[in-house]
């Protein structure tokens, strides 16, 4: 497999008063086009800002990375829009839908925002809604959908600009023990299908879908290793967390 993601000595510096905090500390890694990978740590550690990095949503302070071959670490805020609208899909732990918005129209935002006639639009939101179990939901509202049926519909949107890499952020954070089961077989199905997925949990149930875990500490990756339950071939899905 070629590398979709490569980052070298990747660093991100804030300003708070006089003194700088160094969020990201020199991250060097490569992940593989067809990976799924789950990034892990505790709250401070990095792994959000190595997120808004690779999701092209800040810029680094420095350091490289290339995504897909293009070196993206210096482009401009309305290049990295460009880059995010055509290679990246994202899925959020709030599922951050248009309340008074349809299902079929909140998946089609990202078309509109690109200019994508509205046949066109509909038609690939339509097929996408389909492709997550929603054929029927179309023109419900997000306080017509369970929370599970809200993510489908967010994992829809991720897809509808067909994205060569997912980033999704605590997918099942406001899920139950087995929507977040179903949320996470839908985004392993999809990897099956050649997408990249990359996922921020602190939840080791939900990493255990992966088949490569990295671990983030202050700002640093402490440890990047394969997922043996998962390394061996099996996409099945591990057993459902019990509920509290």
């Amino acid at each position: 497999m070629s590398d979709l993601i490569v980052t070298r000595d990747l660093a991100k510096e804030y300003r708070m008063g006089d003194t700088i905090v160094r969020a990201l500390d020199g991250v060097t890694l490569t992940i593989a086009a067809g990976e799924m990978v789950a990034v892990m740590g505790p709250s401070g550690s990095g792994k959000s800002t190595f997120m808004n990095l690779i999701g092209c949503l800040d810029a680094p302070t420095a350091g490289e990375y290339i995504l897909a071959g293009e070196n993206v670490a210096r482009m401009s805020g309305d290049a990295l829009s460009g880059v995010r609208n055509r290679r990246i899909g994202f899925v959020f732990q709030q599922f951050n839908l248009l309340p008074r918005t349809s299902a079929l129209d909140n998946v089609g935002l990202p078309l509109l925002y690109a200019g994508t006639p509205g046949r066109e639009r509909r038609a690939r939101a339509e097929r996408r809604l389909q492709q997550v179990g929603l054929g029927n939901r179309l023109d419900h509202h997000p306080n017509q959908l369970s929370g599970g049926q809200q993510q489908r519909v967010a994992i829809a949107r991720a897809l509808v600009n067909d994205p060569v890499l997912i980033l999704a952020d605590e997918p099942t954070g406001a899920l139950d023990s087995k929507t977040s089961v179903e949320v996470m077989g839908l985004l392993q199905s999809l990897n099956r299908e050649g997408i990249t997925v990359v996922l921020v949990t602190h939840e080791a149930d939900v990493a255990a879908y992966a088949r490569r875990i990295i671990h983030f500490r202050d700002g640093r990756v402490v440890e990047d290793h394969v997922n043996a339950a998962r390394a061996v071939g099996s996409d099945a899905a591990p057993a459902a967390p019990e509920a509290a």
